[in-house]
């Protein structure tokens, strides 16, 4: 009996033939096709055990067009990426007059050359222009066919020939007579025409019997524009350059089916200057494999390096490769001025700042307000100057307020010194404390401005966040409050005020987003002693330069960013200021920043510091006045308590201490509150707890919170051992 299925059984004969039928042919896994065979087909009558078939041939033909798939399809713009972007418009527009101009220039200098050229090419082109004319005339380049069939006796074809000879030089001996006399009736003209067609004729004779005498191998213009010439860039060169990476993955998949092991998701275009390929790798290779060996790309590309960029899109899947090949080293561009140079005025910060440019050379710009920015790299690759750049920008908007502070002590922020509120420069402890009496100050801060967001009517303040136009409402004291960390890993690790400055600034990170409160935290050892998870989880957009390994990287990144492709190991040694920029747009950018030298910086910060003095918003340092923070001292503070707090006395109340230490010192601690206190001493490890004792003005004993003397002593002696050790 035969089973309705036996149609749709598998022929084992014909899966052996097929087989070796050739490398065309249908490659059919016969150990899978035997142990799906042993599978039960339970509409099987019979019970023989025939194959359960789940992929119908319906159900695996792809229909060429369906609505769900023109949906998800992605349309390609219709206008060009110069079109547009009107700052990459005005950008072509501005090299496309330059290059006429130039061209222009060029060769008019060189006129007097070109005439010359001419000229001694002139009788050259006449001789060649009467020999032509000469041979056409008497119909010469027939002369040879004639001759042959002279010599082959065909009487009747040179009769025909002589014939139609004859009958060509009589008419064009008729033109040519024609010409001739218009040529001696046009020369009578030109003696008696006007003196500057005299000169005129003349010259446009020569020039037409110089260029018809012009060498094949000599053109008459010089070169004025020297284009490089680039390869195209080929599926057939993608795909050679993919199979010397080493990558088994690939290799077995060309292997074994050739260049379709590598598909196109869409045709390789021009995209700026350089080619663009959007690529699926097989499966189980990733773009991060790809990128982690973009030397070897380059390399099996024969293009340098520094024109080469792959970048993985793990929005789409882990295996799409978007690989953009530049004409030109991105190093050896010249780099673009930042646009905010050609102001003359101040600057929104509520609009995007121009950070730097991507390898296509289009401006890539991020919004400053509502994040918080992370830069990091190993030393001497732009860190620093990536940190200026939204500083300047800052500190062109008047309203904005700025604290820098540079714990490395270079003076890498020191222009911005003349419009900061707040600055400190050096490697030594006092600069180490100013940085966390700030990050008190700017907590205390961050509670101030929610208050006043709350009491706000919603109208006014719809998202209980600052908004640009709140940000210029002087009354309101929500100005943007931009604070520079340059450095940040001296200040986490401080021995003393790391942990309590890490702790405030993962706080602040946090709180300040909606705030109008902005950090801008820069370092060169990305780990976690020196910059806790709290900040580098929190910060929004993250500027990565070259990193040596892949623990930096998602240190600065985000967890998973090497995993994804997303690796600033992969820039070399002459990739300065070049880094991947996260946070900033939907996906990961490779970023050339803008460079801005010193006396540059200067020029832009006094423009920043008129701007200021004419708001009458220069404040703090950059005005002369002091910090409104009390004066506490690191080195003094302990000395001052056990002054003021007598042996005989074990423990002693926070606001006594307070009240006897503005005594001693009003200048330094006549603001001194007992919170204020308790932050001052926690570096040491000394905690406030409760302590009895006697109020002096009713008798009466109670337990308030204090300290123990004898903590402070303990804390003196270890700073003391610590400080002779240093000196030893």
């Amino acid at each position: 009996m035969t089973s309705p299925h036996d149609d749709n059984r598998f022929d084992w004969q014909a899966a052996e033939a097929d087989v070796t039928a050739g490398p065309d042919a249908e490659v059919v896994d016969l150990d899978a096709a035997r142990a799906a065979r042993t599978t039960p087909d339970p509409t099987d009558s019979d019970g023989d055990g025939g194959p359960l078939l789940v992929d119908s041939a319906d159900a695996q033909r792809s229909p060429r067009f369906t609505l769900s798939g023109a949906r998800a399809g992605q349309r390609r713009p219709i206008l060009p990426a110069w079109l547009r972007s009107r700052a990459e418009l005005v950008d072509v527009m501005r090299w496309a007059v330059g290059h006429l101009l130039h061209t222009s220039t060029y060769h008019v200098l060189r006129v007097p050359k070109y005439a010359g050229k001419l000229a001694l090419r002139a009788p050259v082109g006449a001789a060649r222009l009467v020999s032509g004319g000469v041979r056409w005339v008497f119909d010469w380049e027939g002369e040879h066919l004639r001759q042959s069939t002279s010599q082959t006796r065909d009487g009747e074809l040179y009769l025909k020939l002589s014939k139609q000879r004859d009958r060509r030089v009589r008419w064009r001996g008729i033109v040519a007579t024609f010409t001739l006399s218009l040529s001696l009736a046009g020369g009578v003209a030109v003696a008696l025409a006007p003196g500057w067609a005299q000169w005129a004729i003349p010259a446009l004779l020569v020039t037409l019997c110089g260029m018809v005498g012009q060498p094949a191998d000599k053109p008459l213009l010089d070169t004025a524009v020297v284009i490089p010439r680039v390869a195209r860039l080929t599926s057939d060169v993608v795909v050679r350059a993919l199979a010397v990476l080493g990558i088994a993955g690939i290799t077995q998949a060309i292997a074994k089916q050739g260049q379709r092991a590598i598909a196109f998701t869409a045709p390789i275009t021009r995209d700026g200057p350089g080619w663009r390929a959007d690529i699926d790798l097989p499966p189980g290779v990733t773009a991060g494999d790809v990128i982690e060996r973009r030397d070897r790309l380059a390399a099996g590309l024969t293009r340098p390096l520094g024109c080469v960029w792959p970048e993985g899109q793990p929005e789409v899947h882990p295996g799409r490769l978007l690989l953009w090949v530049g004409d030109q080293d991105m190093a050896a561009t010249p780099p673009k001025p930042w646009p905010l140079l050609k102001t003359t005025g101040g600057f929104d910060l509520g609009r995007p700042v121009p950070f730097g440019t991507d390898p296509r050379g289009r401006i890539i710009s991020f919004e400053l307000p509502y994040t918080n920015v992370l830069i990091g790299s190993i030393p001497g690759y732009g860190k620093t100057a990536a940190t200026q750049v939204p500083l300047l920008a800052a500190a062109l908007d008047p309203y904005a307020e700025l604290w820098c502070f540079d714990f490395k002590g270079t003076g890498g922020l020191d222009p911005l010194e003349k419009v900061s509120a707040r600055y400190a420069s050096g490697q030594d402890d006092d600069t180490a404390e100013q940085g966390l009496i700030a990050l008190r100050e700017l907590r205390k801060e961050c509670q101030r401005r929610a208050a006043v967001i709350k009491g706000l009517p919603k109208q006014v303040c719809p998202d209980n966040k600052v908004t640009p136009d709140l940000a210029r409402r002087k009354k309101l004291g929500l100005h943007w409050l931009v604070v520079a960390l340059d450095e940040v890993q001296e200040l986490f690790s401080h021995p003393e005020f790391g942990k309590e400055a890490g702790e405030l600034a993962e706080k602040v990170i946090k709180l300040g987003r909606a705030l109008g409160v902005i950090l801008v935290v820069a370092t060169q050892r990305p780990d976690a002693k020196s910059l806790p998870t709290g900040v580098s989880a929190n910060a929004g957009t993250r500027f990565c330069l070259r990193v040596m390994g892949q623990i930096e990287n998602d240190m600065i990144l985000g967890t998973s960013a090497y995993k994804n492709g997303i690796r600033a190991t992969m820039f070399a040694k002459k990739d300065k200021g070049v880094g991947y920029l996260v946070g900033a747009a939907d996906d990961a950018q490779i970023v050339r920043t803008f460079y801005i030298d010193g006396p540059t910086a200067e020029k832009i910060t006094d423009r920043a510091r008129a701007l200021r003095e004419a708001a009458g918003t220069l404040t703090g340092h950059a005005a002369g006045q002091a910090p409104t923070t009390p004066a506490a001292r690191r080195d003094t503070l302990l000395d001052d308590i056990l002054t003021v707090v007598p042996a005989t006395e074990p423990k002693v109340w926070a606001e006594t201490l307070t009240e006897r230490l503005a005594d001693l010192n009003g200048d330094a601690y006549g603001d001194l509150t007992r919170d204020q206190l308790t932050a001052a001493l926690k570096p040491y490890g000394i905690t406030t707890g409760q302590v009895w004792g006697t109020d002096p003005t009713t008798g009466k004993g109670a337990n308030r919170r204090g300290i123990d003397r004898q903590h402070i002593a303990d804390a003196v002696a270890e700073r003391n051992k610590r400080r002779g050790d240093k000196a030893a």
